[in-house]
């Protein structure tokens, strides 16, 4: 698998939303696809410089919300899955 495809394609949404490519569906990789959904969780829960964060919470009724349309399922179900059972993001040095 080449990396740098993943990389490229981890902003990529089902419904084509996305970004660079405009890519929809089973064009997405789906190593990209699970990279997008972490992504956008720990984006959306971390502080930003230009933004505090939303929290953990917030992040999972996101991907909750647009569950299947712009994230596949099974992506999304997993990650619910490990953080109902206790993942936590955990910051070097705490």
């Amino acid at each position: 698998m080449c990396h740098v495809l993943i990389v490229r394609q981890h902003h990529e949404r089902l419904d084509g939303s996305g970004y660079p490519a405009g890519l929809k569906g089973d064009d997405i990789l789906f190593e990209a696809q699970i990279s997008g959904v972490a992504d956008v969780v720990e984006a959306m829960s971390s502080h930003r410089p230009y933004r505090p964060g939303k929290g953990v919470e917030s992040a999972l009724e996101e991907i909750t919300r647009v569950r299947g349309t712009a994230y596949d399922t099974s992506v999304v179900d997993a990650c619910l899955a490990v953080f109902r059972n206790g993942f936590q993001f955990s910051l070097p040095g705490r």
